[in-house]
């Protein structure tokens, strides 16, 4: 698929970095296993991939900051050990060349909130290692802010978690509302003066998970310039039977959100690495029929280049520079 290559393709999520750091697997060797390493990424197309930095529960009271700087470390690694094929993409310019240079650009970012430790000097020294995307929430409360997975409190952003935000619009970090309760989330749109992301994250409308966005959410992402990117959760796609989730399940969402905000608004996160895959997505190297099956359904080049990577590409020329 030419126009696949040819594009700038950009995935918006995965939790891989954790198998590298657990000894699982060396993201520069293709394995059998999993869902995304280096050899996979090239086959897939993939040009830049957001890696999540996520803190797992048993770490996120104890020790969070570590655990996210342990995971920073192995993308440092990677880049360092493989600069001919891999780096940490810092600015819009780095992710081009990357593609020019044929290596992998990786967009490093920070899952939850909890890896601050309450610290808003952790956020500034995340982002001069290289982080430029944070996603405020996992699941659960953190200081900043609640997780979908919180819905007592019905509470929005802390003073905390206004601080974080103030100082990722100053620092230039793309704020990341996939896995915030919806007052976190009014609360963000109100309050940044950037656009943001929902990197992965579904259609309510479609499949009535809690981590998935209503068209009123979306919209108001929209509005203010955001992206959200699909994704893979096979159990975001479809309420019935997610076990039997195909890739036709991901172009339905996918289609719908184009109804609902337009080509300029939607993307493309998997969550691979993190997640159960619908049955025709083993891994990465999918890619490829996202963007045949788009091509199927009567969509142009301009606007299929925009869901594999230029509307991340254009959240990040505003919120970078």
């Amino acid at each position: 698929n030419s126009l696949h290559f040819d594009a700038l393709v950009i995935d918006g999520h995965c939790d891989t970095i954790g198998e590298q750091l657990s000894g699982k697997r060396w993201l520069g060797d293709r394995a059998a296993e999993g869902h995304i390493d280096l050899p996979r990424l090239r086959e897939g197309g993939v040009d830049a991939q957001f890696f999540a930095c996520y803190v797992p529960v048993p770490y996120q009271r104890h020790g969070a900051a570590t655990h996210a700087l342990a995971r920073l470390d192995q993308l440092h690694l990677l880049a360092e050990r493989l600069p001919d094929q891999f780096v940490i993409a810092r600015t819009v310019d780095d992710i081009r060349q990357a593609k020019t240079a044929g290596k992998i650009a990786a967009i490093a970012g920070l899952e939850g909130a909890e890896a601050l430790d309450g610290e808003i000097g952790l956020l500034r020294q995340f982002y001069r290692l290289g982080v430029r995307n944070l996603g405020l929430a996992w699941n659960f409360r953190n200081a900043a802010c609640d997780g979908v997975s919180e819905r007592r409190s019905g509470g929005g952003l802390t003073e905390f978690g206004v601080a974080v935000v103030q100082e990722c619009n100053r620092l230039g970090i793309v704020i990341d509302a996939s896995h915030l309760a919806p007052a976190g989330l009014d609360d963000v749109l109100e309050l940044s003066e950037d656009p943001i992301i929902a990197s992965h994250s579904n259609a309510f409308a479609l499949c009535d998970h809690p981590r998935n966005l209503t068209d009123a959410q979306l919209m108001a992402i929209a509005v203010k310039g955001g992206v959200i990117g699909v994704t893979f959760v096979n159990s975001f796609l479809r309420r019935e039977q997610p076990e039997l989730t195909t890739i036709d399940d991901v172009l339905e969402h996918l289609e719908y959100m184009l109804s609902v905000v337009g080509e300029d608004h939607v993307a493309i996160g998997s969550d691979f690495d993190g997640c159960t895959t619908p049955t025709d997505i083993k891994d990465t190297t999918a890619y490829p029929q996202i963007t045949a099956r788009l091509q199927e359904r009567g969509y142009g080049e301009t606007t299929i280049r925009k869901i594999l990577g230029g509307n991340f590409m254009r959240i990040f020329e505003k919120v970078w520079q």
